[in-house]
């Protein structure tokens, strides 16, 4: 990296090099390299017909059995409390309350 005498920085252009501060033209050479991090997250499928939740007594709106998983999520500030979601054992269902 190569700086200007204003302290600003070079970068190459087709005469030389141009500060990116004060535009300030040099005959300096100056070479550009770029270099590309590909920042790529593994995902992990997690595929299980029992998942390994807590249950609970909860009567499902939708099909009226009487269990469910239940989780916690912080889906709101800090400062408020978690949201609970369930999601019955027979149909599947999935519905929230808010605490």
């Amino acid at each position: 990296m190569d700086f200007c005498d204003c302290g600003g920085l070079l970068v190459p252009s087709k005469k030389g090099a141009v500060c990116r501060s004060c535009g300030k033209m040099t005959g300096k050479k100056v070479e550009a390299m770029i270099k590309k991090q590909d920042k790529k997250k593994d995902v992990v499928v997690i595929e299980d017909n029992e998942p390994s939740l807590p249950m609970t007594d909860k009567e499902c709106p939708k099909c009226h059995h009487l269990r469910a998983y239940w989780w916690l999520i912080q889906t709101r500030s800090s400062d408020e409390p978690p949201t609970q979601f369930f999601k019955c054992l027979k149909c599947r269902h999935t519905w929230r309350e808010y605490k």
